[in-house]
């Protein structure tokens, strides 16, 4: 298969910064991208669908809306790792909190690294954060640290859901989560499997509209699917026939 990108842009409530997002994208990396499949479910807003359907217009060989039928975040990228068509899938965020110039870089990686995930990393330098709720802040870098050293890796930034992953390997595991731990699932899980991956640092800006899906004690479900995943064989961790 020759190189192409599938890009998973789940929605909610946004507007300018879906449009924005995809808009960079397309300026910056058009003859690589595949597809953006944007995914959107009953709670999404009347103004983001409108967007929607303004991108189509703009857009119409490269727009795949698609209606989830897993709940929740997780159960959104879930669905589109399903229906990909491109060789490589980045997964990231339509809120702008998630840089879309970063996805150039990616791409010029992923194609000299075809097999490994390329990840945003905030913890390294040229990267940081603003706007970014103290309390939280602790908490995430002392949850980076301890994973890294349980799945013995120099990864520094393991629950940041903004990443290149080679099609064929998201294609293989067997995914459990549908919530936001569902991020970090997909770093550690490839580490179990002993695939390469790659940081380069970005800077984390709070969204400019909407509001977050992710209250801040939903985080302690993160450490349920790092630890059981750490105990997992390889078997475990891919799919066998029948899973989705």
């Amino acid at each position: 298969m020759s190189f192409s990108v599938s890009i998973i842009l789940p929605v909610m409530n946004e507007t300018f910064s879906l449009r924005q997002t995809v808009e960079i994208i397309a300026a910056e990396n058009s003859a690589d991208i595949a597809e953006y499949i944007i995914v959107y479910c009953n709670k999404t807003t009347q103004e983001s669908l409108a967007i929607i359907t303004e991108l189509r217009k703009s857009y119409p060989d490269k727009i795949m809306p698609l209606k989830q039928t897993l709940p929740f975040l997780g159960g959104a990228v879930r669905d589109s790792f399903g229906i990909c068509k491109g060789s490589h899938v980045v997964m990231m965020a339509s809120d702008l909190e998630t840089d879309p110039h970063l996805v150039k870089d990616f791409i010029k990686l992923a194609k000299d690294n075809p097999e490994a995930i390329i990840t945003a990393t905030r913890w390294k330098t040229k990267g940081g954060f603003a706007g970014y709720n103290p309390m939280k802040l602790m908490f995430n870098w002392v949850f980076q640290h301890l994973f890294s050293l349980l799945y013995r890796t120099r990864l520094s930034d393991m629950t940041y859901g903004y990443r290149i992953f080679p099609a064929e390997l998201i294609k293989k595991i067997h995914w459990e989560e549908l919530k936001h731990p569902f991020l970090f699932e997909t770093i550690v899980k490839p580490l179990r499997l002993g695939t390469k991956v790659i940081e380069i640092p970005t800077k984390w800006e709070a969204r400019k509209e909407g509001e977050s899906q992710n209250p801040f004690f939903r985080n302690f479900i993160y450490f349920r699917i790092g630890f059981k995943t750490l105990f997992y064989s390889k078997n475990r961790i891919t799919r066998k026939k029948g899973n989705h």
